[in-house]
């Protein structure tokens, strides 16, 4: 007999009634869990903890115990709603209205988990598909991702699971589904910037030391010094400044300091041990009288085009009838903790209304997005059997 085939639109509006606003679960996982266990996968609660950090639970499910070992990759968890008084539906009730299905989380991005767990269902159900399934799914990927997609990968290193491939369902198409494919992210790294200087009276400026001027040429340097011209899979580095401040609401004194925060959004010209080097070099020749705080959120990546992306691509064309284009753009993913681990791409749903107010997906789209990666599944399964 057959294992069940999984109903993404059912297990999405499942999903979605939990409200696992980050760090909070709200019953997502085990929603998640009871449906993988139910099509035979066997499936690992794991809560992780830090210092000033709140405990975050995550999921690894796999289904199988050979290899290759095909993986997904994605979040349960959700932004807030804002003001909900903005948003015509309850953000949490997962209605569907003319053929729309609306609720937080919906595009960003638990349909397309339960689009990913239907095509899985429907491989062990129809195939006898050599290697294996897993999903790793985190409650930490919209907040500081310190207990969540890092940690569980360092937990399968200890356990001895290994994965062939992970494709990560975020919503990466702008405004049609089949647009884009991520293969890689810039990386991005916030600096917090002190000019020191001396407290005094405008009248003597001559008894004081003004950090003012000292901040300024230093923001010059980040603001008038391109940092490179992009290349074949990238666009520009850029940075962007996102406060000056020197905390100084009187006209008559000189402040004794002057403060700058930035963010720098880099390809992978660059890494953020030779951007730091850079920034230093630059401050140095103004003054060295200054602090400097950095935070690498995650360095550049690129999967180059081949296996992976042409296996998405191949099945959006067999599904949409479009090549999508392989992509760098965006902010940030967990990919960047995964691309240490294994190849990695990320294709999911139009991202157009994510974090916004009545963040909505096309019931159509998630059905599309299940074929195209039921697909996905196939050629791959397929494609190693004719290598071994």
């Amino acid at each position: 007999m057959s294992a069940p085939v999984l109903d993404a639109i059912e297990l999405s509006r499942d999903l979605i009634r939990c409200p696992s606003v980050t760090p909070e679960d709200a019953g997502a996982l085990d929603v998640l869990r009871t449906a993988l266990e139910s099509v035979g996968f066997v499936c690992h609660d794991l809560t992780f903890s830090a210092d000033d950090t709140p405990d975050v639970r995550n999921l690894y499910a796999r289904l199988g115990t050979s290899s290759p070992n095909f993986c997904f990759a994605g979040h349960t968890d959700v932004v807030p709603v804002g003001d909900e008084k903005a948003w015509t539906v309850d953000p949490f009730a997962a209605e569907i209205i003319d053929g729309v299905l609306f609720g937080r989380g919906s595009s960003d991005m638990k349909c397309a988990v339960a689009a990913f767990a239907s095509a899985a269902s429907q491989i062990a159900s129809s195939s006898d598909f050599d290697g294996s399934i897993s999903l790793l799914i985190t409650g930490d990927e919209e907040g500081p991702a310190i207990n969540g997609t890092k940690k569980v990968l360092d937990w399968m290193v200890e356990q001895g699971e290994t994965i062939g491939i992970c494709l990560v369902g975020e919503p990466t198409n702008p405004t049609r589904l089949g647009e884009m494919i991520k293969i890689g992210r810039r990386g991005s790294m916030s600096g917090w910037l002190t000019v020191n200087g001396a407290q005094g009276h405008t009248a003597y400026p001559h008894l004081a030391d003004n950090p003012i001027p000292r901040l300024i040429q230093m923001v010059r340097h980040l603001t008038e010094n391109e940092l490179d011209q992009g290349n074949d899979h990238f666009q520009a580095s850029t940075i962007a400044m996102t406060t000056i401040d020197v905390g100084n609401p009187a006209t008559n004194i000189i402040p004794a300091q002057a403060r700058a925060t930035f963010n720098i959004r880099f390809n992978d010209s660059h890494t953020c041990s030779s951007l730091e080097k850079w920034l230093r070099e630059g401050f140095d020749k103004v003054s060295e009288n200054y602090e400097l705080k950095l935070h690498c959120s995650g360095e550049s990546f690129l999967t180059p085009p081949g296996l992976l992306s042409n296996l998405i691509s191949e099945a959006v064309q067999d599904h949409m009838g479009m090549t999508p284009e392989l992509s760098t753009t965006g902010g940030t993913s967990d990919a960047r903790f995964i691309k240490n681990f294994c190849p990695v791409a990320e294709f999911g749903l139009v991202g157009q209304t994510m974090h916004k107010v009545d963040e909505r997906v096309k019931v159509e789209d998630i059905e599309t997005l299940t074929n195209i990666y039921t697909t996905v599944l196939q050629k791959y399964f397929a494609q190693s059997k004719q290598t071994v």
